[in-house]
């Protein structure tokens, strides 16, 4: 079974920056389309960013359009996400997840359908506040 664990959640200045990671073992990450997702207090979760099997193919939700950067390294079984120039609105906990690429209808498909079917991670709290 393919397991999840994000690491890098904290806080963070208005502007600055951070970085989650996500890890997998069990199984290889190659075959997967991965996504980064966030849950805000009261908000349902939704879909920050996304990225195909290869990495050619990415989504960013029009919230992380222009500030943050995923990208994946399949020989270390690990996806990134970069966040800067945050804002107090990025607070939220945030989750990676993971669906083999053969399942999902699209890489922004994966995105705007956070599924209960994708594996998850636990979830990392990331505070955007001075």
């Amino acid at each position: 079974q393919l397991q999840l664990v994000e690491s890098g959640g904290g806080l963070v200045q208005p502007g600055g920056s951070h970085r989650l990671s996500c890890t997998a073992s069990g199984y290889t990450l190659g075959p997967y389309v991965v996504g980064w997702f966030r849950q805000a207090p009261g908000k349902e979760r939704e879909g920050v960013s996304c990225i195909g099997s290869h990495g050619w193919s990415i989504y960013y939700s029009e919230a992380a359009q222009g500030r943050f950067t995923i990208s994946r390294d399949n020989a270390n079984n690990t996806v990134l996400l970069q966040m800067n120039s945050m804002k107090p609105e990025d607070t939220a906990v945030y989750y990676c997840a993971a669906v083999l690429a053969v399942a999902a209808t699209s890489v922004q498909g994966m995105c705007e359908t956070p599924l209960a079917v994708y594996s998850w991670s636990q979830g990392t709290q990331v505070t955007v506040s001075s």
